[in-house]
């Protein structure tokens, strides 16, 4: 009898158990049931993406370079003796930045200082004797030009000696310093690179289309990401009077650097003219902005009535309006009410269609 009973109370256990493994089962296929929405349509407003005319200033990006810059060379052949300049540093003009070995130069000046004494006396000599008739005017010109010649060749040797020292022939800062002292130069070597950045320029090519309405003097506004906030004045110094193969024609515009903000040359710089540029821009009305202008989307409506959600750029802000860089094209039609009942992929049935 007993069991019996323990297989009674058994089976009745797990009976219990499956029943209820059995009502789990239907509560979860029911939590998990896809529900179709397809059938479920929602009531939106829309508006075109239009393409418009916008005014604005001409914008461009240029380069930064410097307003000079100079390969300093070796005048002469030798050995640098002395090298006075390290990267980076700043050198005024006329400072002293390499030697080059002078001993050869040196007694070649006193050479030909020497040679220019016997031709001066040679000259001076036979200027008495034809003033006085003992010599002839073919003598004379031929000590005369010795003579000249004698000078000439000074002059050429104290060059060569003056040559041995080289000098900063700008102000500016040590970029490149390719030699080291004891090596050996020839003529043409280049002993350091100076450049000067208390004056920039900026380089850039201007479509044809805009290059016409700029004037050199006009003046420009110059900004860069690597100073938030700061602008820097230009002026339009060159406009090239010949384009190349696009048509692009090239300009230089002339920056102050600024102490508290130095610029370095090779620096990508933002430039804005006072010159109104029309622009073709597509727009949207601001209500269809779902989000905000950094994570801007917009709901499109598509040919099957479904409203799509779409990642988009935003440009200018214009009041009412919206200029669209990216994720949109002309003729989309963008929700501006309902939004608030839809999701991505939701039917919609379109009960006002408005024009911008």
């Amino acid at each position: 009898m007993k069991r019996i009973i323990i297989i009674v109370v058994i089976v009745g256990l797990l009976g219990l158990v499956a029943l209820r493994l059995f009502s789990n089962k239907k509560e979860i296929d029911a939590n998990n049931q896809i529900v179709d929405n397809t059938n479920t349509t929602v009531a939106v407003s829309v508006a075109p993406v239009e393409s418009r005319i916008s005014e604005r200033n001409l914008a461009m990006v240029g380069t930064v370079v410097p307003n000079k810059e100079i390969n300093v060379l070796s005048e002469v052949q030798g050995q640098i003796t002395s090298l006075n300049v390290a990267l980076g540093d700043f050198v005024r003009k006329g400072s002293v930045i390499a030697r080059i070995d002078d001993q050869i130069r040196a007694l070649g000046v006193a050479n030909a200082e020497q040679s220019l004494a016997d031709a001066r006396q040679n000259y001076e000599r036979y200027t008495n004797l034809y003033n006085g008739g003992a010599a002839t005017k073919a003598q004379l010109d031929q000590y005369t030009l010795a003579y000249e010649n004698a000078q000439n060749q000074l002059k050429q040797a104290r060059k060569e000696l003056s040559n041995t020292t080289i000098t900063a022939p700008i102000s500016g800062y040590v970029t490149q310093k390719p030699v080291e002292t004891g090596a050996f130069a020839n003529i043409g070597t280049p002993v350091a690179t100076l450049v000067d950045v208390s004056q920039l320029k900026v380089q850039l090519s201007v479509p044809e289309r805009n290059v016409y309405a700029l004037n050199e003097g006009d003046p420009v506004t110059i900004t860069t990401s690597v100073y938030p906030g700061v602008k820097f004045n230009g002026k339009i110094t060159f406009i090239s009077a010949r384009g190349d193969e696009a048509h692009n024609y090239p300009i230089e515009i002339a920056i102050q650097n600024q102490d508290k903000n130095p610029l370095k040359a090779g620096t990508y710089v933002d430039i804005t003219f006072n010159k109104k540029n029309e622009v073709p821009t597509l727009q949207i009305p601001r209500e269809a902005l779902v989000g905000s202008i950094k994570d801007a989307r917009v709901y499109v409506v598509n040919s099957n009535n479904m409203a799509v959600v779409r990642n988009i750029t935003i440009g200018a802000d214009n009041g009412t309006s919206l200029e669209v860089l990216e994720g949109l094209q002309e003729g989309d039609r963008v929700v501006t009410t309902g939004q608030i009942n839809l999701t991505d992929s939701t039917r919609v049935q379109v009960v006002s269609a408005q024009r911008q």
